[in-house]
């Protein structure tokens, strides 16, 4: 990996509808696009949902209004008894296994599955308890921060470093929490902001349509960007009309990594590619008639021209009032 690699989670999230085999295909469909992990969400919903929760709007349009929130979890979450299959299935496929827990239990199903980076969503950065326990682990941390001020953000880091965990282990994600996030709502510039904080770096976590806005937060200097993604956005269930299609994420991942490359490095000097043209398109002094050995150059016998191999116009006070060494013709390359 290079030092602009852009780690990219393929967020499968609930977009299996609560069917393993489905969540199978997932890990498959991230793997073809090239991303770097597949994200899951584990939680008991009796856990992390009250009965008098109400939908989100989002929800709502998506799924109807005749169920309540914890009644749409808990048709759509897999058990934690299946977890372990999948972080298995994703070593085998060779991509990396990410889940999200939204609950105390769902921590100690996912603990021992050792994943590279711990999830903590949007929803959490209040929940203290929660906080907590992750912190206590020491290990590597992605944070999602929609609907949250750079003070809560910066409480949190607090929290989870008084708790074991430095923020040098802490990547911190910008996020609209919203499905889909409207443009207007993005502010990509709070990147900037979060990238005060004196974490390992900054990411986005991207709600919007299409893949333009990821593309310009990996170009912004995001270091971690996940998209959702579904088998099929006409698939039932609260997510998927937000997501993105596999071929769609499979263009996500080649674009970012497009960005990468042309990211480079901050030294700004002639490129490799163009050193070639620096003769072609710069220009020289040389003769603007013919010049006769001995005569002096003036701003009547001299002018800039390509190609670029000859004296640099930058000399032009340096060569003015000098004999020409010998004749020269029009356009000749003057030599002192």
């Amino acid at each position: 990996m290079t030092d602009n690699h852009v780690i990219i989670i393929a967020e499968a999230g609930v977009n299996h509808n609560g069917d393993l085999e489905m969540a199978r295909r997932m890990v498959y469909a991230a793997k073809e696009a090239g991303a770097d992990y597949v994200k899951f969400q584990t939680a008991v919903p009796e856990l992390v949902i009250s009965t008098f929760a109400p939908k989100a709007e989002y929800q709502k349009n998506t799924t109807g209004e005749a169920e309540s929130q914890l009644e749409m979890c808990k048709a759509i979450h897999l058990p934690l008894s299946d977890y372990s299959g999948l972080k298995a299935l994703c070593d085998e496929v060779g991509i990396g296994f990410m889940s999200t827990p939204f609950d105390l239990v769902s921590i100690d199903c996912l603990a021992p599955l050792g994943m590279d980076y711990w999830k903590i969503p949007s929803g959490e950065i209040t929940n203290l308890p929660y906080l907590l326990k992750i912190g206590a682990r020491g290990e590597k941390i992605i944070l999602s921060t929609g609907m949250a001020s750079l003070a809560e953000v910066e409480t949190t880091l607090q929290v989870l470093e008084k708790a074991g965990t430095p923020r040098s282990n802490v990547y911190v994600l910008h996020c609209t929490t919203q499905y889909p996030a409207p443009l207007d709502s993005v502010n990509l510039r709070a990147m900037d902001s979060l990238a005060t904080l004196g974490c390992a770096g900054v990411g986005y976590s991207d709600h919007t349509e299409g893949i333009d806005v990821s593309v310009a937060a990996a170009a912004r200097g995001a270091r971690v960007i996940e998209k959702h993604f579904t088998l099929d956005r006409n698939l039932p269930g609260p997510d998927h009309k937000a997501s993105l299609e596999p071929q769609e994420l499979a263009e996500l991942v080649s674009a970012v990594r497009r960005v990468e490359i042309a990211l480079g490095s901050p030294e700004k000097t002639a490129a490799t590619a163009e050193r070639p043209n620096i003769a072609i398109a710069r220009k020289s002094i040389v003769a603007a008639r013919p010049i006769a050995a001995g005569e002096v150059f003036s701003e009547e016998n001299i002018t800039v021209k390509r190609p670029g191999d000859g004296i640099s116009p930058m000399r032009w006070f340096e060569v003015l009032g000098k004999k020409a060494p010998r004749p020269f013709a029009p356009d000749e390359l003057i030599e002192l």
